[in-house]
């Protein structure tokens, strides 16, 4: 069904209305509508699957004289289930709904049409298929991979049964109950006498939210019951053969290759690729696996492009799960959390682990040792220093020491006006801004391999960041200031928090702005020198304020309007301690003096005028794409506040440049001192609530 551009589609639940992106999904602008008030605009109804809300739509569809859509999540939906994990794929079916057997679907409409289902997507189907049976995806994907001491050693043959949560409608909806379980696990038994029986319970049996179909069946010589969460692929990889009534984990099965057998009719059976012991008289064509795939995973289903937020293809929502597992698996012992104020906690902890429960922050080293850290756990800090005892507890119960700080591409606003990061990193080793140890990003920039794809991908987003004058807060007029370059050198001297830490650690020599510009001034005595003050500074939140009279003595121009990209652009070269600003001005290919020791120094792009003995370190030469990638790409973790997922660095410049035209209005609220000081005020009470 395809909605007009221009039209409206009714949605009969808050529930639909609620999730994200659902407009995308729809394919048009979705409002709410009740039997008692239904716009006469609409060009659908929809509700979900066969839920009260989408008998609703169908009887307002029918009064309307519309088409209904009957909604279902896809068969690739997220890294968690429910309703705090929003979707990336959403089936729409004008027909029916493809778990419901009693009628016909727009899927199986599809399946027994004369339609060449592979046409042009033979290499999609092979590659999707590959992608999911290598990454073990399914609907849902936080279950762990199978521990194989849950196996019986020595077993001839394995077969699996697979139960279901009682009262579930696709079960009902496919001609089946409580006594077709009976019968398929019997079937299974006696036919494969030689073969341990393995009986899956569903993951919300698992939890204890439901009772299953086969949940009472107790192990014995030739029967084990498998209770605990497992990612479903896993597991089906070390059966000979599949039972299943109407679950889509026998079409995973199928498409791992394993014989079927289905006693009841879920949307694959009936097409020639499964032992049915039931028969759908509609169903007359016979397909392949891979026509089934392309059915119903591609022509079937719509996706979410988590980096634009618009319409995408299932290589993007893959991509996306594949992301999400490396991340969860990253870390995957506990990480606690010492010293962090409350609200700051409030803001980290959805980035430190997609398994909240794994995410315990602290007071004080006691109360960490209280909890008993162990091999796995990691005991995280902000920043340098550690608390007092921190390494000795973490060498007597091999916990590892990770330090936290914000990542390269932060946020549009102040991280001291308390905007939640999009981005943090973790070093087990040390931390970047502090030369005097290797920290993991030196050793990703000196030891790391960077592939082809990695290189261009670098070289991708640099062209993004510069198109675009994205830096790490993205505050600040964006237009390039006029300071007539080409008639005489223009010299930039940005400021920096005197003690932040990247000074302290990094500035052997030189460490306070008004030095910084003596410096630099020395340097170019007939420059264009323009100082612009660090946005922290200049609002009044953080020490490193340089006197009137000495600026005026030493620069020609302070600049406190325009964005530091801008400022960059205007200038022919940048003199910096540590500031980022640096690595800014590197990636628009500008000369960079550097008085300190800042991670993107040492690697033959800047100009060092310090000794440090980190350069020693430092023996590899660069390209700036490399520098990129490291950087960028393999050192950061990034966070969608939206999805509630891990994100890309390319999908977090998508988000800054959605947002920053918000506050680039100079009569946005947003910019006021007085709307900072409220944000602020809400975000430590709401902390109070928080644990």
């Amino acid at each position: 069904m395809n909605s007009s551009a221009t039209g409206k589609i009714g949605v009969t639940s808050s529930g639909i209305l609620r999730i994200p992106f659902i407009d995308v999904f729809l394919g048009a602008k979705a409002c709410r509508v009740s039997s008692r008030s239904a716009s006469t605009d609409l060009v659908a109804v929809a509700g979900w699957g066969t839920k009260p809300s989408g008998v609703r739509a169908a009887q307002i569809a029918g009064r309307l004289d519309v088409p209904a859509l009957f909604l279902e999540d896809g068969f690739l939906r997220s890294y968690f289930a429910g309703q705090n994990a929003p979707p990336l794929s959403m089936v729409r079916d004008d027909e029916g709904i493809y778990y419901d057997s009693r009628r016909p679907s727009s899927l199986e409409k599809l399946l027994n049409s004369e339609a060449d289902l592979l046409a042009g997507r033979e290499t999609d189907v092979e590659r999707a298929r590959g992608l999911i049976l290598k990454h073990r995806l399914s609907k849902y994907n936080h279950a762990p991979d199978l521990n194989e001491e849950a196996l019986r050693q020595g077993d001839s043959r394995r077969v699996l049964v697979i139960d279901q949560t009682a009262g579930d409608n696709s079960v009902a909806m496919g001609r089946a109950g409580a006594e077709t379980f009976d019968a398929m696990l019997a079937a299974a038994r006696a036919e494969n006498p030689d073969a341990t029986i393995y009986v899956k319970t569903h993951p919300e049996v698992s939890s204890g939210q439901k009772r299953g179909y086969l949940s009472h069946i107790l192990d014995d010589e030739r029967t084990v019951l498998l209770r605990h969460p497992i990612n479903p692929i896993s597991l089906i990889e070390k059966m000979d053969r599949v039972y299943t009534v109407t679950s889509t984990m026998g079409f995973e099965a199928l498409l791992a290759g394993k014989p079927v057998s289905v006693f009841g009719l879920p949307w694959y059976a009936g097409w020639g690729v499964s032992d049915d012991r039931q028969r759908c008289e509609r169903r007359t064509r016979r397909r392949t696996i891979d026509e089934l795939f392309a059915a119903a995973y591609l022509h079937y289903t719509t996706y979410l492009d988590p980096v634009t937020r618009t319409r995408g293809s299932i290589f993007d929502v893959i991509h996306w799960l594949v992301l999400q597992k490396r991340m969860a698996a990253r870390h995957s012992g506990r990480m606690i959390c010492l010293g962090f104020r409350r609200w700051k906690a409030a803001a980290l902890r959805p980035l430190l682990s997609l398994h909240q429960d794994r995410v315990h922050f602290v007071a004080d080293l006691a109360a960490a040792r209280a909890i008993a850290p162990q091999a796995g756990d990691c005991l995280v800090i902000w920043g340098r220093d550690l608390p007092a005892g921190l390494d000795t507890l973490a060498t007597q119960t091999e916990a590892r020491i990770v330090h936290m700080e914000d990542g390269f591409i932060r946020s549009v606003g102040l991280g001291s006006d308390f905007i939640r990061p999009l981005s943090i990193v973790l070093d087990s080793r040390g931390i970047y801004f502090d030369p005097g140890r290797p920290s993991d990003l030196e050793d990703i920039l000196d030891a790391g391999e960077f592939t082809k794809g990695d290189l261009a991908r670098a070289a991708r987003l640099r062209r993004t960041i510069i198109d675009n004058g994205i830096t790490k807060y993205n505050v600040g007029a964006t237009d390039t200031p006029d300071w007539g370059r080409g008639e005489r050198l223009v010299v930039l001297v940005p400021g920096q928090v005197e003690d932040d830490a990247s000074i302290r650690y990094g500035c052997p020599g030189i460490r306070t702005n008004a030095d910084l510009l003596a410096a630099a001034r020395a340097a170019h005595p007939d420059a264009f020198l323009v100082y612009k003050p660090h946005p922290d500074v200049a609002s009044g939140n953080r020490k490193g304020h340089v006197p009137p009279s000495l600026t005026a003595a030493l620069a020609d121009h302070v600049e406190t309007r325009h964005s530091v990209i801008g400022c960059i652009e205007a200038s022919d070269v940048i003199h910096t301690l540590t500031s980022l600003t640096g690595y800014d001005a590197l990636l628009r290919d500008k000369r960079v003096v550097v008085h300190g020791v800042p991670f993107y120094a040492g690697w033959g792009l800047t100009e060092d005028m310090t000794g440090a003995e980190a350069f020693t370190r430092r023996s590899r030469k660069l390209s700036l794409d490399e520098l990129v990638a490291g950087t960028l790409l393999k050192y950061p973790l990034y966070w969608d506040w939206e999805l509630k997922t891990y994100a890309t660095c390319e999908a977090t410049l998508h988000r800054i440049m959605e947002v920053r035209p918000i506050l680039d209005n100079p009569r946005s609220d947003m910019l006021s001192y007085w709307v900072r000081q409220l944000r602020k005020f809400r975000l430590v009470t709401g902390s109070w609530t928080w644990r």
